[in-house]
């Protein structure tokens, strides 16, 4: 993209994804990219977060000690179970942050996934050829722990067991919010219930605090018209700018595995005619994306209705609910990104 006017549509891009690209895919996000226990910066206010670092190192310590196993006579060394580590906390307390840096903590082999791409390393391996594959790992990190879903609930929590078996350590967040007294203990049962077959070897660790990409900051902004964001969208180098619902029907069209490689080498996302959203399907597609683009660093620029009230109040009070607040959470990081940054002139 060279700013002369000529601007790319994601509605556009049928991306593919190959097997190898999956495990290519095994590390922290960009935005993670360069995390280390020493930039995560504790809130002096919320000692469960200090706390936290803690457990990370006592786990990473462990995860290292237990994937060497203990020698026996002879030279030889005995597989010892992997260990667990689950952080449980509300938005933006630094969970993802910590996993991350747990992950580039221990030595190699490694993987560092959210459960979705998971679930769909094991579904394009195979059960068993996804446990071989990661067999000799030292730790599986797991982003966003999900139990919306039995079947893959289950399907992870038998992959896991599996693992841990051979010497592989698992750690895993997942989010709850902070201002609903006790979830976070419910969460946790609700976790260690779904995966009974490991709930033994998991430590929870509770993170408390408010969402950081919200502290101090304004509510949500203004959306710009159409007109404006079609001119920005012209002017930034790297940006796609596409219809709202014709975006929502494009994701329709292939498994939300595939959203990373949809924006793969995107600068900026511009979308028009935003609206709240009624279906569930849609959303939960909307917030697959909103991950991938959140992971990626990628801002947002949009018009229509405000990012806050993409999902419709019925959503907000279901099933979903922490899904679709942590995707509001960080549309409004990107969005706000978005507004000062980019769009104001073309950039190389």
């Amino acid at each position: 993209m060279d700013g002369s006017g000529a601007v790319q549509h994601l509605v556009d891009r049928q991306p593919d994804v190959t097997p190898d690209r999956l495990i290519a895919q095994l590390v922290p996000p960009p935005t993670f990219s360069d995390v280390s226990f020493d930039t995560y910066h504790p809130d002096p206010a919320e000692p469960s977060q200090a706390a936290a670092v803690q457990s990370c190192l006592r786990f990473c310590n462990q995860a290292e000690q237990r994937r060497a196993g203990r020698k026996k006579l002879f030279g030889r060394r005995e597989v010892l179970p992997g260990v667990g580590l689950y952080l449980d906390g509300g938005f933006g307390v630094g969970k993802t942050h910590l996993l991350a840096s747990s992950y580039y903590r221990l030595p190699g082999p490694k993987a560092f996934a959210t459960f979705g791409e998971l679930t769909q390393l094991a579904s394009v391996f195979g059960f068993v050829e996804c446990i071989d594959l990661l067999a000799d790992y030292v730790v599986v990190c797991i982003d966003e722990f999900e139990l919306d879903d039995p079947g893959n609930t289950t399907l992870i929590s038998r992959l896991l067991s599996q693992l841990v078996e051979r010497g592989v350590s698992v750690a895993a967040t997942s989010n709850t919010l902070p201002e609903q007294l006790g979830e976070g203990r419910f969460a946790a049962q609700d976790f260690l219930r779904e995966i009974n077959t490991l709930a033994a070897i998991f430590e929870t660790v509770r993170i408390d605090g408010p969402d950081y990409r919200h502290r101090d900051l304004p509510p949500a902004p203004e959306p710009l018209s159409d007109a404006e964001v079609s001119e920005r969208a012209v002017q930034s180098a790297g940006a796609t700018l596409d219809d709202f619902d014709a975006l929502c029907a494009h994701l329709a069209t292939m498994h939300p595995s595939r959203y990373l490689t949809l924006i793969e080498g995107v600068r900026a996302v511009f979308i028009t005619g935003v609206h709240t959203v009624e279906d569930q399907n849609v959303a939960l597609r909307l917030v697959s994306l909103t991950d991938r683009l959140y992971d990626a660093g990628i801002p947002v620029v949009a018009s229509g209705a405000k990012l806050d009230t993409l999902f419709s109040e019925d959503m907000l009070a279901g099933g979903f609910r922490k899904k679709y607040l942590r995707a509001i959470s960080r549309l409004l990081a990107l969005s706000r990104e978005g507004t000062t940054g980019v769009g104001t002139a073309s950039r190389s």
